[in-house]
């Protein structure tokens, strides 16, 4: 606590390059509207190593540190953030992304009245070249939720964590995924393990989507992570989830013109469910009458992925 009487925030940006969007990410963080301390903490991961020049409030930091841990993988630098940081809370902002200027105040606020909770979300508005999507998650989110689906509204430039329990019962990102694919959907799944993650029911932070995304057109890296992921899980209890899964590995098969891996993987998908529609998708894209990229810039614009 601080003089203010409210808990003091880390915010850890993983930076790769792209120094005009970070700056935009960093200015967002420190003109929040939050009357407790705020530390923007910058973790580098290559490219250059510059700051962006902004005027700092009363109450506000700005520094920097290199990831040393894994170098290429969000997931460590997000750890290697969250082991230097010393404040009560952890927040995570990408550094393409950007905050409203009420986040953090709402958030701190719900955090407060739910002292068995560890982690707070809210919603988003995806950007995608000329549109803007709103998407607002329901306001408790439980595991078995996130194990029937994504639930992409609570995306890692929304969250808010008590860092004891980054650092204790929930535990670091996971930097054993195959290509840091997915990484944040597993800790949601071992945060909501732990307690239901809430939710302020608005969009309070602002999500860029284009091509220059860590993840775009990785289907390799898509094909390789998420088995760790089904085997680190227990999606087998919820069958829609499972299907999620599989239909998720058949479409991302046949964008890596992998067509007999999607044909499995889009056959195990309807045995688990014959009505997610991924796995006729993906033999649609395998078949070659249907391209990934094209599908995916149709999905984008009205907020969502595969």
């Amino acid at each position: 606590m601080n003089q203010s009487g409210l808990p003091s925030v880390t915010v850890i940006v993983p930076s790769r390059g792209r120094a005009e969007l970070r700056a935009r990410a960093v200015r967002s963080i420190l003109a929040q509207r939050y009357p407790g301390r705020i530390e923007c903490l910058v973790v580098f991961d290559g490219g250059d190593r510059v700051l962006p020049s902004v005027e700092l409030a009363p109450g506000r930091t700005l520094t920097s540190i290199d990831n040393r841990r894994a170098p290429g993988l969000p997931a460590a630098a997000r750890n290697t953030g969250a082991l230097a940081a010393r404040s009560e809370l952890l927040a995570f902002c990408d550094d393409d992304d950007e905050w409203l200027p009420d986040k953090l105040r709402q958030q701190v606020a719900v955090l407060a009245r739910s002292r068995d909770v560890s982690t707070v979300s809210c919603g988003i508005e995806v950007v995608y070249r000329d549109r803007l999507v709103t998407r607002v998650p329901k306001s408790r989110v439980t595991f078995d939720d996130l194990l029937r689906s994504r639930v992409a509204e609570l995306h890692t430039s929304t969250l808010l964590v008590r860092r004891d329990d980054v650092l204790g019962r929930i535990g670091l990102f996971d930097e054993a995924m195959p290509g840091g694919y997915a990484e944040d959907y597993d800790w949601l799944l071992r945060a909501a393990r732990t307690a239901p993650v809430l939710a302020v029911d608005k969009p309070l932070a602002r999500i860029h989507w284009h091509e220059s995304s860590f993840f775009e057109g990785r289907w390799g890296t898509v094909v390789s992570s998420l088995p760790y992921l089904l085997e680190k899980h227990p999606f087998q209890r919820n069958r829609q989830g499972l299907a999620r899964i599989y239909g998720q590995l058949a479409f991302a098969c046949a964008a890596a013109d992998r067509p007999r891996d999607s044909l499995r993987w889009s056959t195990r998908t309807i045995r688990a469910n014959w009505r997610e529609p991924r796995a006729y998708l993906a033999v649609a894209v395998a078949a070659g009458v249907l391209r990934a990229e094209t599908l995916l810039r149709v999905l984008h614009r009205f907020g969502r992925g595969i």
